[in-house]
């Protein structure tokens, strides 16, 4: 602010400039003279004297909080023409200055400063509100969902019950239908048996009364036999024969031998070989039999059960349908009798890694390969579905790396479906993507644990509360949310938490209390399989229950071979593999399809037997699939392609996952011109 002297401060207030000496010289304000400066203090001072000399007693309350002091100048500029003339022109300057006293400012600072805290205080109120009601949101959906859960336990455990007393009742109605035919055939044999004695009965009566009618006289012990009367292969009259007779009054006559009926079991086909075998007479019999039906079959013919037991029925012998699951039934009966009365420990876990597309799935199993797995290149079976082992302090945990492309939608759904714990690997600057949906959804329809780990969090624009927001949109709820899914934020790149995300896993896995029988025939899935040049078949088999030895004899769908080898993640032959161990099996005759059960039979005959019945069984969908007809869905459909021309083509890939990838693809890329038939 520029200084103010007294005399331009009486011009200001336009008094003379002796008068305004002398106000400040009874107000105590000490000045030298016109030209000494005047402070703002002063001027406040000498207006406070002036009004106490105009009868105001206190100035201080009643003097005015704020003064407007006008000040007005005049000078005059010159400005030279064009011409050569000058100008004058006059410039009036007009300020004005307010003066205000600092207790206002105070007073206004003061209730700016009440009105942000009354602001602030609104603004954490309602913050406050919004969390709230957020965690009642949370809470309301977390007890919706309880509530959901209880409520589909109970539909299940009442769909259990039904199905329970359904299949009593249903096992009531064929022991009832059973103890039926039973008495119908013993009702039967009795009619049979009391027919052959009345035959028999009749037989011995006419030989008496023959014997007594053609005895000679006393002394002669002769019978006369009449002619056609000594058997059934005498077809022309002979003369009177005589044959000696023993004294002794037992005669010699034996009781016709019965027929022996046999008990037939018939499957859903059988051929007329097969049947003749069963019924333990020739085929020319059986194809007599069926010719006189009206049917002209030869001996490799295959018969439907119906047929079949018709034939049966008709040959004196009783027909016993099996069931179309017969054969497994009897495998699965003998795999749980093999199973029962052994003690079961506690085994690993077997862990799926699931996730989107370059979400770091497979980096994050690198590194936990590096630290944790012996050294030593992993095998052959890391390059798809990957299986591997690993050693922690808290124990042995089993990896499955499943792809996470969208064509690998299969794999995904077998990684887990053979799984105890589902590893989501959700990446911090993408969020959840489709095939992170899609990993919930396998996970959920499997009954599977949930471990959500959040990657790439070393990432500038990672933001892991948006993975959690999004999670809840597909009912996911993790612990930070006040939720029950576990989670853990890692990076694969900078080695972050990867020891905690291990740790939470063997948890989960105590948790879980994961047991199996070591003491048994195993039982597996095989999770891949490839034809290896050098090797043949090749099936990646995860052993789930029960010891896989070399030298078993193994079934997986419709193949079954001898284990020449049992190789480990590592490349190494093993003597055994345990539960929840991945191991490669050499030995199949044929390459099984990846999915396939695979069970420990106990001969060549019974593995035989289940892999003919299911190519049996693949041979017939097959060919029902091709048939023309049947119901308007399959008229209609037929149709709508009719016309469409087929591009034959024979898929031929590494492994059968990637088979599977390629061939749901070309579905996809099917037009209503133009389709891709697989050939094989």
């Amino acid at each position: 602010m520029a200084e103010v002297t007294v005399a331009d401060f009486a011009k200001v207030l336009k008094v003379p400039v002796d008068r305004l000496l002398e106000q400040l010289d009874e107000a105590g304000i000490k000045v030298g003279g016109p030209n000494d400066v005047i402070s703002e203090d002063a001027k406040l001072e000498l207006l406070t004297h002036l009004k106490k000399n105009h009868g105001r007693k206190d100035a201080t309350d009643s003097a005015p909080r704020r003064i407007t002091l006008s000040r007005k100048s005049q000078s005059e500029l010159k400005l030279a023409s064009g011409q050569g003339r000058a100008r004058t022109i006059n410039v009036e300057v007009r300020q004005k200055r307010t003066y205000i006293k600092r207790d206002v400012l105070e007073e206004q600072a003061r209730k700016q400063q009440e009105e942000l805290d009354a602001a602030r205080r609104a603004e954490e109120q309602a913050r406050t509100a919004v969390d709230r009601a957020a965690q009642e949101e949370i809470e309301r959906r977390a007890a919706a969902e309880r509530e959901r859960l209880a409520a589909e336990q109970r539909e299940v455990d009442e769909r259990k019950r039904a199905e329970d007393e359904q299949r009593r009742a249903a096992a009531a109605d064929e022991a009832a239908r059973a103890r039926a035919d039973e008495e119908r055939r013993k009702a039967t044999l009795a009619e049979k048996e009391s027919q052959q004695r009345a035959d028999a009965e009749r037989a011995r009566q006419k030989a008496k009364k023959e014997r007594l009618m053609d005895e000679p006289a006393e002394g002669d012990h002769t019978l006369h036999v009449a002619d056609g009367m000594a058997g059934r292969r005498k077809k022309k009259k002979q003369r009177r024969r005589s044959v000696p007779v023993s004294t002794d009054p037992q005669h010699g006559f034996e009781k016709p031998t019965e027929p022996i009926v046999r008990e037939v079991e018939i499957g859903a086909t059988i051929t007329v070989s097969d049947l003749a075998q069963r019924m333990a007479v020739k085929a020319n019999e059986v194809i007599k039999s069926l010719m006189k039906m009206g049917m002209m079959v030869t001996i490799n013919q295959v018969l439907d059960q119906d047929t079949a037991t018709l034939v049966v029925e008709e040959m004196g012998h009783a027909a016993k349908p099996l069931k179309d699951v017969a054969i497994e039934d009897e495998l699965i009966e003998s795999v749980a009798q093999a199973a029962s009365g052994a003690e079961a420990v506690t085994r690993a876990p077997v862990v799926t890694i699931m996730g989107h597309v370059d979400h770091g799935k497979t980096s994050l199993l690198d590194y936990i390969r590096r630290t944790r797995v012996a050294a030593g290149e992993a095998g052959g079976i890391t390059q798809h579905i990957g299986a591997y082992n690993v050693e922690t302090p808290k124990g042995r945990i089993t990896f499955l790396d499943t792809p996470g492309h969208a064509a690998f939608t299969a794999m995904r759904a077998r990684g887990a479906k053979v799984t105890d714990i589902v590893v989501l690997v959700v990446a911090a600057d993408d969020g959840v993507m489709p095939q992170t949906v899609e990993a919930i959804n396998h996970a959920r329809a499997g009954k599977v644990p949930l471990i959500v780990a959040v990657n790439k969090i070393d990432k500038p624009d990672a933001n892991p509360q948006r993975v959690r927001t999004e999670l809840l949109q597909h009912e996911i709820q993790v612990e930070s949310l006040g939720g029950e899914t576990l989670e853990v934020e890692v990076s694969a790149t900078k080695k972050t938490n990867l020891d905690k995300l291990l740790d939470i896993i063997a948890l989960q896995a105590e948790v879980l209390d994961l047991k199996a029988n070591p003491d048994r025939p195993a039982e597996g899935t095989v999770v891949e399989a490839k034809l290896d040049r050098g090797r043949g078949p090749v099936a990646t088999v995860l052993v789930q229950r029960g010891t896989l030895k070399v030298g078993d004899i193994v079934v997986a769908g419709s193949e079954w071979g001898r284990a020449r080898a049992l190789i480990n993640d590592q490349g190494q032959q093993v003597p055994n593999a345990g539960p929840s161990t991945p191991v490669e099996v050499l030995g199949f005759a044929g390459t099984p399809e990846a999915g396939d059960r695979l069970a420990v039979v106990e001969s060549e005959a019974r593995a035989r037997e289940i892999t003919d019945y299911r190519q049996r069984q693949r041979r017939e969908k097959a060919s029902s699939g091709g048939k023309v007809g049947g119901s308007l869905e399959q008229m209609m459909s037929q149709l709508k392609t009719a016309g469409r021309k087929e591009f034959p083509l024979v898929v031929k890939a590494d492994v059968q996952g990637s088979v599977e990838a390629i061939i749901g693809a070309l579905d996809k890329l099917a037009t209503d011109e133009v389709a891709a038939r697989v050939l094989h």
